[in-house]
C-alpha cells in the first residue's frame, strides 16, 4: 500500500490516505514511523499505525481531562478503566504523563488542600480523610497539611459558630449539640471545637420568648387554647429549653 497523501487538519490531527484507505493519527504517529520519508505501507505497518493512533487517541483524552482540572494518580486509573484501556497502556500512560509532571501527587495534594481551605467549610481531617481515599501517602499529605497553622482552622470554627448563632432557634443546650456534631462532621479536632464552645454566651430566656411567641401564633389558628399550650410546652421542650423556663413563659402567654 502507498501512502498517497498527508494533510493536516484544523483539528491539529494529519490525514493519511492509503489507497483506499484512510487514517486520522498524529503527529507522533508519523514521525515514529518515519512516514514524511517511507511512503509504503505494508499489512503490519498498516495495523500498527492503528493501534498507535487509538492509543493517542486515549492519551489525548487523559490530557484534557487532566488540564480541565488537577487528577491524582488513581483518578486516572480510574479513567483509563473506564475506557476500557488495557493495562499495558495504561501503564504506558500513566507513566508518560507522569514523566511530563502532569500527574504528580506532591503537587495534586498541594492543589487540593489548598482548595479545600480557601474554598470549603472543611477541617483537617476531614481533608485528610478524602485524601486518603485517593490511596495517596499519608505522609505526602501529613506533610503538607502541617504547613497551615491551626489558627486558619480555629477562624474557620468561630465564623460557623457565629453564624448558626445568628439563626439558632434552639436553647444554648441544643445549639452546642448540633454545632459539636457538624463540626466534627466537617474534620475539625475536638481539641480546637470544645473551648470555642464552651464559649458561647446567648440568652435562652430572649430565644425561648421568641420561639415561644412564634409557635403559639400558628398553633392557635388550628387549635383551642389548651390543645396549642399543650402542643407549645412539647415543641419547646424539643428545642432543649428547659421545663421552668417554659412553664414561665407559658404563664405570661395564658
Amino acid at each position: 500500500m502507498k501512502i498517497e497523501k498527508i494533510r493536516k487538519l484544523k483539528s491539529g490531527k494529519y490525514k493519511l490516505e492509503i489507497d483506499n484507505d484512510k487514517i486520522i493519527t498524529y503527529d507522533d504517529v508519523i514521525l515514529n514511523n518515519n512516514l514524511l520519508f517511507n511512503k509504503e505501507v505494508d499489512e503490519e505497518l498498516f495495523n500498527k499505525l492503528n493501534i498507535e493512533t487509538r492509543y493517542y487517541d486515549v492519551y489525548n483524552r487523559v490530557i484534557k481531562y487532566i488540564t480541565t482540572k488537577m487528577r491524582s494518580n488513581l483518578e486516572i486509573e480510574k479513567y483509563l478503566t473506564k475506557l476500557n484501556v488495557d493495562e499495558t497502556d495504561q501503564k504506558k500512560i500513566i507513566h508518560d504523563l507522569t514523566e511530563l509532571g502532569l500527574i504528580n501527587d506532591n503537587n495534586y495534594v498541594k492543589a487540593f488542600i489548598s482548595d479545600k481551605i480557601h474554598l470549603s467549610n472543611n477541617g483537617r481531617l476531614k481533608i485528610k480523610k478524602e485524601l486518603l481515599e485517593h490511596n495517596i501517602d499519608e505522609n505526602i499529605i501529613d506533610l503538607e497539611l502541617s504547613k497551615y497553622e491551626n489558627k486558619i482552622f480555629i477562624d474557620k470554627i468561630q465564623k460557623i459558630i457565629e453564624k448558626k448563632i445568628k439563626t439558632n432557634k434552639n436553647s444554648i443546650f441544643i445549639l452546642k449539640g448540633k454545632l459539636y456534631q457538624e463540626l466534627v462532621n466537617l474534620g475539625y479536632e475536638k481539641e480546637l471545637i470544645i473551648p470555642y464552645l464552651d464559649n458561647i454566651n446567648i440568652n435562652d430566656n430572649k430565644n425561648i420568648e421568641k420561639e415561644a411567641t412564634s409557635i403559639y401564633n400558628k398553633l392557635i389558628k388550628k387549635y383551642s387554647e389548651e390543645e396549642t399550650l399543650q402542643k407549645l410546652k412539647s415543641k419547646l421542650y424539643q428545642k432543649g429549653f428547659q421545663m421552668d423556663d417554659i412553664n414561665e413563659i407559658i404563664k405570661r402567654i395564658a
